[in-house]
């Protein structure tokens, strides 16, 4: 298969070795992309709250770039614009006088219309549908054996499940597959479907701190050596503010307790396993150490 590749926002900015080992992965496992260069951002939520129609509309602008190509795929690297991209995929495939309206707007600042006829899928469920998790082992030459990884899939990968339907929402098994197919093993937590808390930081900063500290703080009394995510804004929330949600946590509960949890995105999990750097996968970048992580596995 061909795919249509939607970045995101996150992967060309905050994120940028989200990218850069997406790219490394996939040139490897030898699955053809187009890189959508005229996209622009799915709102991540928030423009649907403000204005619907303008939601609508700039997601049915990527994804009739996508039809105008001739695709019938679009990858997602990204669990919010899995979840945002695709719900309105799905919505605007089901709602004739919505598609009608949208479609208006659409013609009359772009020219592009939208028909309905791509299916938008995240490099999660690919590899492990499409591509397949038995051809995927193939490329694995440095297995991660005797690593705990924490799988986070966050909110919007899994939620509405009318606008994913790729996994179960309630007990998700995809990304444990992809864990044991590097030769980890993954850890059962109950915060692996929680929120990440990155929605409400901008509001309610201190609820948000508490909803990492615990996720991560479960994930690491189980014995996580790492945590992985789909998401590159789950990764933020839970790398970039892990050091703030500890120092809640030490407040709460004393300052024996810590977390210092790395956290990785999904294809530099994989990048390792197949033989990729630590540099060549951009994990420097972190703010949570990935070096005891790297130590265990060298």
């Amino acid at each position: 298969m061909k795919y249509a590749l939607f970045p995101g926002c996150a992967a060309k900015g905050a994120t940028p070795e989200l990218y850069t080992s997406t790219m490394k992965v996939i040139k490897r496992l030898g699955i053809e992309i187009v890189e959508l260069e005229a996209f622009n951002c799915c709102g991540a939520g928030v423009i649907t709250e403000a204005d619907p129609d303008l939601a609508y509309t700039l997601n049915a602008r990527t994804l009739a770039t996508a039809e105008k190509m001739g695709l019938e795929n679009v990858m997602t690297i990204c669990g919010t614009c899995q979840g945002v991209l695709g719900g309105a995929n799905k919505t605007l495939q089901e709602d004739e006088s919505l598609r009608e309206r949208i479609n208006r707007a659409l013609k009359e600042t772009t020219g592009l219309e939208y028909r309905g006829t791509v299916e938008v899928k995240h490099l999660q469920w690919i590899l492990v549908k499409d591509f397949g998790v038995e051809e995927l082992s193939k490329f694995i030459t440095h297995p991660l054996t005797d690593v705990s990884i924490a799988p986070f899939y966050g909110c919007y990968i899994l939620r509405p499940s009318r606008a994913t339907g790729f996994d179960d929402w309630e007990n998700p098994t995809t990304l444990e597959k992809l864990i044991r197919a590097v030769g980890a093993y993954p850890v059962e937590y109950e915060g692996r479907t929680k929120c990440c808390g990155f929605p409400v930081l901008l509001e309610k900063d201190q609820i948000a701190l508490s909803m990492v500290a615990k996720n991560v703080g479960e994930a690491k009394e189980k014995g996580g050596d790492a945590m992985v995510t789909p998401c590159p804004l789950c990764h933020m929330s839970l790398d970039i503010y892990q050091e703030r949600a500890e120092d809640r946590l030490q407040q709460v509960q004393g300052p024996e307790k810590t977390l210092g949890l790395p956290i990785l995105h999904l294809p530099q999990l994989l990048g390792l396993a197949m033989g990729f750097s630590p540099k060549e996968l951009g994990m420097k970048r972190h703010l949570v150490s990935t070096a005891p992580l790297i130590e265990k596995i060298q």
